[in-house]
């Protein structure tokens, strides 16, 4: 029999150095191989002030409500999701979701939990928990040079109840996102050779000498304080993770991708360009697996900053105020051309993924990644019945082409429709929703991990 071992040798050399991507799988060397790890992402695009949702027996409701119309297999798209037809066999839309513990949250202030399912209210106290996408990059960061990819129109971390990220870690902290392209682009696929290894070097001297002086000084302190301590602490371990990892990554070179269609310089007033770019560098995250876990919060909530730029992508202005005016003169239809290009570009990006084998040959980057779109309102701040869109995942066990409706009581999704002031989110619910949590403990499943529960909901999502 052959001896494959120094093939295989050189294989896995190939592969620390971050050039495995461009080497199929052999059969030839399977049986000497490691067992074959399972490829899976998971990609959530966030956007802000749910979506348009006039009434039934409003002339709009034909065209740009947003929800499909029709049954599970022959539902019907509007005008506000019809750019999606063409991938109509590669996406599921979800109605009747949503998390038990913000259904009665401003929707000014409920996409902190849109990713975690946590009780965050709508004021006093305020404590997060981890975030879907952390929940998996906990798992899958392992085997990237980035555990995660955490990307925003507005940058930073935001405010309690006013985030800027979608992400939040095992404490629930926020971590920062990042907006500029240049900066996002950099972070993947530039590095700066002995530079980059003393700051490295720099950095975890600066982080070994704070432990040492926080060991002392806790001797000092009273229980309250040290508890105080004990949460930044807690960040300090975070850091000290993320150093350690960059070590390990400094020498394994970085993948080089063709970026020469990028303009790394274009920002939100250019509101479609800079869309496409963002979505462009998540693709070349994906493709170059520097990582297998992004998110891409597209505004906040309450108002106000970049995001509101976003709508002059069609002509429009201030994207907030477009879930205002929806009862002036073709207001359900300007929110609904709006909520359409968010649709549009993420079907650009879906398409793209489709259109790109995997480098192993198992299928196409979409058949291994789990892409979600989404918002935590539907309509008019009304933190009910998100309005959801999956893709792919079809090597993960999902099956797509369906429009999936879980409420009971609201299977035309006219709970609320038609408002245009803050009446609704503070009523009784009058409909049965599922918990989203659902949802998310399967996306966990079929990622790998084992997992029953989660943000206290146990259990898959029956029907996925």
């Amino acid at each position: 029999m052959t001896d494959n071992r120094p093939m295989m040798k050189r294989r896995r050399f190939l592969q620390y150095a971050g050039i495995g991507l461009a080497l199929p799988w052999m059969e030839t060397f399977a049986a000497k191989a490691e067992p074959r790890q399972k490829m899976a992402r998971f990609v959530s695009i966030y956007h802000p002030d749910g979506v348009g949702l006039p009434r039934q027996d409003d002339p709009a409701w034909k065209d740009w409500s947003w929800f499909p119309q029709g049954g599970e297999r022959d539902f019907r798209l509007t005008k506000v999701l019809d750019v999606l037809e063409p991938l109509r066999s590669e996406i599921t839309i979800y109605s009747g979701l949503s998390h038990p513990a913000a259904r009665k949250v401003h929707g000014h202030s409920n996409a902190d939990q849109y990713l975690t399912g946590a009780a965050t209210g709508s004021d006093g106290p305020y404590k997060n928990t981890i975030s879907l996408d952390q929940v998996i990059a906990e798992q899958l960061g392992r085997h990237t040079r980035h555990s995660s990819l955490v990307l925003s129109t507005n940058a930073g971390t935001g405010a309690p109840r006013a985030t800027h990220t979608s992400s939040f870690d095992a404490q629930g902290r926020p971590i920062p996102s990042i907006n500029r392209p240049k900066e996002i682009f950099d972070l993947l696929f530039v590095t700066q050779g002995k530079e980059t290894r003393d700051k490295l070097a720099r950095s975890k001297s600066a982080l070994d000498l704070l432990i040492a002086n926080v060991t002392t000084l806790n001797r000092k302190l009273s229980r309250h304080d040290r508890e105080t301590l004990q949460q930044y602490l807690d960040a300090v371990r975070d850091t000290e993770v993320k150093l350690l990892k960059a070590e390990q990554w400094i020498d394994t070179a970085l993948p080089e991708v063709d970026a020469h269609h990028l303009n790394l310089e274009v920002t939100v007033r250019d509101s479609r360009a800079y869309v496409q770019t963002i979505y462009e560098l998540i693709f070349l995250a994906f493709l170059s697996d520097s990582t297998r876990v992004a998110t891409y919060m597209m505004g906040r909530e309450n108002t106000g900053g970049p995001q509101d730029l976003l709508a002059r992508a069609v002509g429009l202005n201030n994207s907030h105020a477009l879930t205002h005016d929806v009862k002036q003169p073709k207001g359900w239809q300007n929110l609904g051309i709006y909520n359409r290009f968010q649709a549009e570009e993420f079907g650009r990006f879906i398409q793209k993924l489709k259109n790109t084998p995997e480098p192993d040959g198992n299928g196409t980057l979409l058949d291994n990644t789990f892409a979600m779109h989404g918002s935590a309102s539907s309509s008019f701040h009304l933190s009910r019945n998100y309005p959801i869109i999956s893709a792919g995942g079809k090597n993960l066990g999902f099956q797509n082409g369906r429009y999936l409706k879980f409420a009971k009581g609201d299977q035309n999704n006219q709970a609320y429709a038609g408002i245009d002031d803050d009446s609704g989110w503070q009523s009784d619910i009058g409909h049965h929703e599922i918990p989203l949590g659902h949802l998310f403990v399967t996306i966990l499943q079929r990622m790998g991990l084992e997992a029953n529960e989660f943000a206290g909901i146990k259990g898959g999502l029956n029907r996925v």
